[in-house]
């Protein structure tokens, strides 16, 4: 994740805030401490965008397909998925306590939207956004202040801040890249190719899906969403001929998973390395002297490297066995996310 670009004035705004109010600054830097590149928090909100799609029962990607009333749950499954994530301890008012502070989280997918409760008020606010088409999420603190906010007009007279006073936000993270959502990015032919309509085409999808989309991180709620069945990672393992990985080897094309030796080898490639519960797909040929200095990686006993469009490329090796556990980007065991909170509404 690239540093966070904040301008002078912000830097000097969030520096006063955090000497300002020591309860602020103990939950910033706990936070901070917690998750240094923001790393797990861009997962939950990846995993939880996820799994309010609900790709595997419903095959959809896209933010804008969903119910209303189930972008009204968003928000809710971010505060859980965060807690547990995080093993917050409950709040005594307010959603959280962080560092034996209260702390009210509030998400919303429209930048500044944030639905203020009038109890918060004179607490903290762990305010949260992320965008899925954009690829970008924020989060920061906000010491709720009257005066800062816009009357509510909801029934339940939640109140919004302010734009104006939005410079007030102490941010942990500014415009961080969100994991991206493959399917919703690729262009129309693309996707159509690969999400191709029936109930038993799900290693088809699966095939597609590695088959044209090389050198970026897969997730496996893409393919989950291209699977659309229950034991979807199944589809790309080692198996039968039919799945993804003995298939594709057919035609040049190596999937690259989290396990450690899997990561060597998408580093030694000159791509990116796949993280937890990512793939990264290349079509490989033998290293040859026409290739130059192009990166290439030791497989099987033989070096190979990236095929660019319309190179020649060679039958793909088979990848070192992963039995190693797979390596955790913060070093530790992730928290496994409520898929019973809420249930989407049938026949989406």
């Amino acid at each position: 994740m690239l540093p966070l670009d904040f301008t002078a004035a912000t830097n000097v705004a969030a520096d006063e805030a955090l000497r300002r109010d020591p309860e602020l600054a103990a939950v910033h830097a706990y936070l901070r401490r917690s998750d240094p590149a923001g790393q797990r928090f861009a997962a939950v909100l990846r995993r939880t965008i996820d799994q309010l799609l609900n790709g595997e029962a419903t095959g959809r990607y896209n933010w804008s397909s969903l119910y209303k009333t189930e972008k009204t749950h968003a928000g809710t499954l971010v505060e859980i998925n965060l807690q547990r994530e995080f093993e917050f301890a409950d709040g005594i008012d307010m959603d959280y306590r962080i560092e034996g502070i209260d702390v009210d989280c509030k998400y919303s997918q429209q930048f500044g939207s944030w639905m203020i409760p009038p109890e918060a008020e004179g607490h903290l606010c762990l305010l949260v956004w992320a965008d899925d088409r954009a690829s970008l999420w924020s989060a920061g603190l906000l010491r709720i202040e009257r005066e800062w906010l816009n009357v509510g007009t909801n029934r339940d007279m939640k109140y919004t801040v302010k734009a104006k006073h939005r410079d007030k936000i102490t941010w942990l993270w500014k415009d961080a890249a969100l994991p991206e959502n493959i399917l919703l990015h690729l262009d129309e032919a693309t996707r159509a190719r690969i999400l191709i309509p029936g109930k038993n085409k799900g290693q088809a999808r699966v095939r597609e899906l590695f088959r044209s989309v090389h050198g970026k991180r897969i997730g496996r709620g893409v393919v989950r969403t291209a699977a659309q069945q229950l034991d979807y990672m199944a589809r790309v393992r080692e198996g039968d001929k039919g799945r993804a990985r003995p298939a594709l080897r057919q035609e040049g094309i190596i999937i690259l998973g989290d396990y450690q030796s899997h990561q060597a080898v998408a580093r030694a490639l000159g791509g990116p390395a796949p993280g937890e519960g990512e793939f990264v797909a290349h079509r490989v040929a033998r290293a040859r002297p026409e290739h130059g200095d192009r990166p290439r990686a030791l497989i099987d006993g033989e070096f190979w490297v990236v095929a660019r469009p319309g190179e020649p490329w060679d039958v793909a090796p088979r990848l070192p066995e992963a039995q190693e556990s797979r390596t955790k980007a913060s070093g530790l065991e992730p928290r496994t996310e409520i898929e019973s909170v809420w249930i989407p509404p049938q026949g989406v």
